[in-house]
């Protein structure tokens, strides 16, 4: 016999203006147990001391979250010059110091090697996995280890303000995977005076901007109410990036079943496209549009 799952089948996006001091987990599930939602994830995690933009996908949504995790982030953040940290933020340890200090035209300067399509070797203060273990868990032991260079797509690295000699602000906009702290610390390197992240704010993460978020105290105040759903944004607000097609009625109930069901054309799809099929306003499945049909990877039951 089946377990049955504890909580409501609520489903949707509920855009989270994330206070410092909080993992990602903690913030998720806070938001499961206000909403008494049966399942919850995150598009995207913030390190404890980061705020901004945090996007909950409670039931059904958790199907859109790669669409979102996928999708170009903008970051504010402060860079403090002359010292580099252990953990490449002001939370680390001071390892090394320098009383070099770059010039706004040395910083414009060394900006552009920092765009585009780069190779970055992420913080060894983070979640990334190395022979099976968490580089944190290894760094805090002091273990002696080495992280790969990753990919990573940064659209803009803009300079914002000098604020004074010690400090600087910018914004970056970057896919997945990217690191800010990662930024600051070869930033530093780059202007032989030595960077770590002061504080960081996730302006906007695909669709949602940070005006749009909601505070935690927010949801702890409406917390198993009914005025909590209230707060909901649609499912297929995860699906932005995606074109929309409509089903046919059979098309839709063939969907559902998981298997390929006729759509109506849309300008601009065209064979192979990813996309995403309505019926009666309500998203049914994401998959391939091939000749009049979408094949699904992926269906909703809402």
């Amino acid at each position: 016999m089946a377990r049955r799952k504890k909580g409501r089948a609520v489903h949707g996006w509920l855009v989270v203006d994330k206070p410092a001091g909080m993992t990602s987990t903690s913030v998720v599930n806070k938001v499961r147990w206000a909403f008494n939602a049966q399942k919850a994830g995150h598009a995207g995690t913030l390190d404890p001391d980061a705020t901004g933009v945090l996007a909950v996908a409670l039931g059904e949504a958790t199907k859109t979250v790669p669409f979102i995790t996928d999708a170009l982030k903008c970051y504010r953040f402060s860079v403090r010059f002359g010292q580099a940290t252990n953990t490449d933020d002001a939370e680390g340890q001071v390892i090394a110091q320098s009383d070099t200090r770059p010039s706004d035209e040395d910083i414009l300067a060394a900006l552009p090697q920092f765009e585009g399509d780069i190779m970055q070797v992420p913080p060894k203060f983070s979640a990334v996995k190395i022979d099976g273990e968490r580089a944190y868990k290894l760094a805090r032991d002091d273990e002696d280890f080495e992280i790969a260079a990753r990919p990573l797509y940064v659209d803009e690295l803009k300079f914002v303000e000098r604020v004074d000699a010690d400090h600087a602000i910018f914004e970056m906009v970057c896919g997945k995977g990217g690191y800010v702290r990662a930024i600051a610390r070869d930033l530093g390197e780059v202007l032989g005076c030595f960077g770590h992240v002061e504080w960081l704010r996730r302006e906007w993460s695909g669709p949602w901007d940070v005006e749009e978020g909601v505070s935690l105290d927010e949801v702890e105040k409406l917390a198993r109410t009914d005025e909590i759903d209230q707060l909901l944004r649609p499912v297929e607000e995860g699906l932005a990036d995606l074109d929309e097609v409509t089903c046919t009625p059979e098309g839709a109930t063939r969907l559902r079943n998981g298997n390929p069901g006729m759509v109506y054309p849309a300008d601009g799809v065209e064979y192979g496209d990813e996309v995403w099929a309505s019926f009666e306003g309500k998203p049914v499945a994401v998959g391939q549009y091939k000749a009049g049909e979408l094949h699904p990877n992926r269906v909703f039951n809402l």
